[in-house]
C-alpha cells in the first residue's frame, strides 16, 4: 500500500513534505467510571477527547535523517492531520531510524491547549 503525503514545520519555519507517509491516528475519550457498592451497575463520565497521537512512518536517507533530526530538536513544530487537512502544534515525543531499512518513525503528540 502506498502512503500519503504528510506535511510538517519548525515553529515559524518553512512547511516540508514528507513524501509517502504511512500515518496511524490514535484518539480517546477520558472516561470516569464511578461503581457504586450494592447499586445498580455504574455510571460513567464522558470527559472529552484526550490528544490525538500519530504515528508518521516513512523511508529516508542519512540526509533527510539529519533534517528530521535537526526538526525533532527544534522545539515545537505543527503538523497538518492528513485525514481531516486541519493544521495543529504538535511535540514530537519519539524519534527512532533504522540505518538497515532507513525508516524513520516519529510519535507525535497533539497540543490541545494550542
Amino acid at each position: 500500500m502506498s502512503g500519503i503525503a504528510c506535511f510538517i514545520r519548525a515553529k515559524d519555519g518553512e512547511w516540508m513534505e514528507l513524501a509517502d507517509c504511512h500515518v496511524s491516528v490514535n484518539i480517546k475519550r477520558r472516561l470516569e467510571r464511578k461503581l457504586v457498592r450494592g447499586g445498580e451497575g455504574d455510571d460513567v463520565k464522558d470527559e472529552g477527547s484526550e490528544s490525538a497521537v500519530y504515528t508518521v512512518r516513512l523511508a529516508v536517507d542519512t540526509r533527510g535523517y539529519k533534517v528530521l533530526e535537526g526538526l525533532f530538536r527544534a522545539g515545537q513544530p505543527s503538523f497538518i492531520d492528513p485525514f481531516i487537512d486541519r493544521e495543529m502544534l504538535v511535540a514530537i515525543q519519539e524519534m527512532s531510524y533504522d540505518s538497515e531499512t532507513g525508516v524513520v518513525e516519529l510519535i507525535l503528540i497533539e497540543d490541545t491547549e494550542a
